[in-house]
């Protein structure tokens, strides 16, 4: 009898540690979370949103949108893209999807608590051309060939969570609509508060919720540095240089 108890006690303990234990596998902690993710590595639409999906009834695309509102929204001096270490990670972050930035011109190590059942949209490198930038464009097709241009210029990216490759992250290219979005005062555009429209292009990671415990996510995208010239135009416009930079998220879902 004394022999059965302990083996229930035993069980009963191991049960209890678990979610703690799901920390960063490139530490050396493999969790039961990440031996799902790692059987799973094949088959991304475990981990993310496809491209054609509606996550939480609102397009991939609108979603995207979005994360320009968002990140745009912010003035430069708590500004999460210019943050080396996450202190501002949840800046005006509601509902069910968190918007996360890159790094810009160094490599950052950030550290952001997630709330328990919310979705993760990051870049792994994206572009956008609005009126307020460019103003020799006059119409929605100009900003959408502006857009394509830079984005072109993004030749690959790599992401992982915990330390598991996220397969096919280069098929998740999106293109928006014309869009509106505000910039307040000291924005990180360093340009006169207004509103403005827009038409973005970019490639994406959308993770679906994670369970709780802790994880590291690590993106970068490759740009080939070289401009082009729009023939309609004359005007050069740059891929997103700069943000090709490794971006580490130290994740604590609770």
């Amino acid at each position: 009898m004394e022999k059965s108890v302990i083996i229930v006690l035993f069980f009963v303990l191991l049960i209890a540690i678990l979610p703690t234990n799901a920390s960063f596998a490139s530490k050396g902690n493999e969790s039961l979370v990440n031996q799902d993710m790692a059987s799973a590595d094949s088959n991304i639409s475990s981990l993310a949103y496809g491209s054609n999906s509606s996550p939480f009834n609102i397009s991939y695309a609108d979603w995207t949108e979005k994360w320009w509102q968002w990140t745009y929204s912010i003035p430069w001096n708590n500004n999460p893209s210019y943050d080396d270490t996450g202190e501002h990670c949840d800046e005006n972050q509601h509902g069910p999807v968190w918007f996360l930035t890159l790094a810009y011109e160094h490599p950052v190590e950030r550290t952001c608590n997630i709330p328990q059942n919310t979705a993760l949209l990051i870049t792994t490198l994206n572009s956008e051309c609005s009126f307020a930038e460019f103003k020799e464009l006059k119409t929605e097709e100009e900003l959408r060939e502006c857009a394509k241009n830079m984005q072109d210029f993004v030749t690959g990216a790599k992401a992982s969570l915990n330390n598991i490759t996220i397969p096919n992250i280069d098929e998740y290219r999106i293109q928006t609509d014309l869009f509106n979005f505000t910039l307040p005062q000291d924005n990180i555009l360093n340009l006169t508060a207004q509103t403005t429209q827009a038409v973005a292009d970019g490639n994406w990671l959308f993770l679906k919720p994670l369970p709780p415990g802790k994880y590291e996510l690590k993106v970068k995208g490759e740009i080939d540095p070289k401009t082009s010239s729009n023939e309609t135009g004359g005007n050069e416009y740059n891929g997103p240089i700069g943000w090709n930079q490794t971006t580490t998220y130290n994740l604590v879902v609770n």
